[in-house]
């Protein structure tokens, strides 16, 4: 009866059954990634019950939003989660890269230089840094930037990283990006991330580390913030916000880098204590509730994405056997018209704007044309069942979200369709 419900949603019978061969190989793989939701789950219970969550909590506030109990509460059980000393978590955050910009400008002064141990960073922030010149960047207010690529074989480079911290005094947060962006380099497992953390500290003990946790969250049983990072960064349209949060992002570390982050945001002089919550509370707190669950769909998804594609032959990042430490797939085509055509299969398997047929575009903050596919409840959420990627060489797409493990499935294998109906692959 599956069966007949994929041919009535398109999908063939040769494309189902290569489909079904696979996922028979992936059983073990997806009961340990319900084992560590299951996990992960509980932590997530454990902090709202430890800090008391109520009703009330669930109210919002206006206004300057003074005493908005729910907002401090849920920010408690983040710092909880992250087993950190605080958190900001907050709608007036309006995406991940302003989450990352925030947290740099308000931990970083002119004179301090800013350092990646682990290559160029996500596309968006070279702005934001001042890699490319834009307005308000870190550069234009004399902070510098330095960088040491990691190794042809995605292994940090240690003796370069310890040179430039000493050559360097006026390094004060190195950052870690801890999934690979744009870029067809291995995700950075929380253990190595805190590998690089203790090298780094035991050079400069005082700088502070920053890891940007986009697409990384719940991936694991353990984040960055137990391993020594100092902030961990990240969206509630990705991991956290479980498809539910409409907008938002959080940063959890070390309580002075936190109120920093905070004076930022709103004003030196009120930080934390204003920013109405506006009834958005709710979804924000469903969804980090269901963020272990839905994350583990995701999950699934990307592992499948991987088996299928490398056993027709391309390039794949992770590839199939590999252990995952964020949701994100990476598929190399070689030539545009293969990514076109998988974010079509993407855009055709969404339950919103399932008709629309996506098109390269210049999209600000890149610096080349981006496709993206995206029929989302949340415009932009990359927890939901999506894909994106430059149109520029080597060609790769990058395949994310799923808010249920069927959607994905049934994603996956429309891209399959797609490229099967063009010729452009055979099974």
């Amino acid at each position: 009866m599956n069966s007949n419900m994929y041919e009535n949603l398109g999908i063939s019978k040769e494309v189902y059954e290569f489909g079904e061969k696979i996922l028979k190989e992936l059983e073990p793989r997806f009961k340990a990634i319900d084992e560590t939701a299951e996990y992960n789950q509980l932590k997530v219970l454990k902090a709202m019950q430890d800090n008391k969550v109520s009703e009330a909590c669930l109210l919002g506030t206006t206004g300057y939003g003074y005493n908005d109990i729910g907002r401090e509460k849920l920010e408690a059980v983040y710092a909880s989660v992250f087993h950190a000393e605080d958190a900001l978590v907050r709608p007036q955050i309006t995406c991940g890269t302003h989450a990352l910009a925030l947290a740099l400008m308000s931990n970083l002064r002119p004179g301090d230089m800013l350092f990646s141990p682990v290559g160029k960073p996500y596309d968006t922030l070279e702005e934001v840094i001042g890699i490319r010149p834009s307005k308000g960047s870190l550069a234009e207010y004399g902070v510098s930037y330095s960088q040491v690529d990691l190794l042809p074989d995605g292994s940090f480079d240690f003796e370069n990283i310890k040179k430039v911290l000493l050559e360097n005094d006026n390094i004060k947060l190195v950052t870690i990006q801890r999934s690979k962006g744009y870029q067809t380099r291995p995700t950075l497992s929380v253990e190595r991330i805190g590998e690089l953390i203790s090298f780094i500290k035991g050079i400069k003990k005082d700088v502070l580390c920053m890891v940007d946790n986009c697409y990384g969250e719940f991936v694991e049983r353990i984040e960055p913030t137990d391993l020594g990072a100092d902030m961990v960064v990240g969206s509630l349209i990705k991991n956290p916000g479980g498809g539910l949060a409409p907008i938002g992002g959080y940063i959890a570390g070390k309580k002075e880098c936190v109120e920093n982050a905070a004076f930022r945001l709103t004003s030196p002089g009120l930080g934390k204590e204003v920013g109405a919550s506006l009834g958005i509370l709710p979804q924000f707190y469903q969804g980090f509730f269901l963020a272990p669950i839905v994350t583990a769909s995701a999950l699934k998804g990307a592992i499948f994405a991987a088996n299928i594609y490398e056993k027709l032959g391309f390039e794949v990042c992770p590839n199939g056997s590999e252990d995952r430490f964020d949701i994100i797939q990476a598929v190399t085509f070689g030539k545009p018209e293969g990514v076109i055509a998988f974010c079509e299969g993407i855009q055709a398997a969404a339950p919103v704007d399932s008709f629309v047929t996506p098109e390269p575009w210049d999209m600000p903050g890149y610096d080349a044309q981006v496709i993206m596919a995206a029929g989302a409840f949340v415009s932009g959420s990359s927890i939901e069942l999506s894909a994106d990627g430059p149109i520029k060489e080597p060609y790769s797409v990058f395949f994310q979200g799923g808010l249920t493990w069927p959607h994905a499935k049934y994603g996956i294998l429309k891209t399959l369709q797609k490229l099967y109906d063009v010729k452009m692959v055979s099974l």
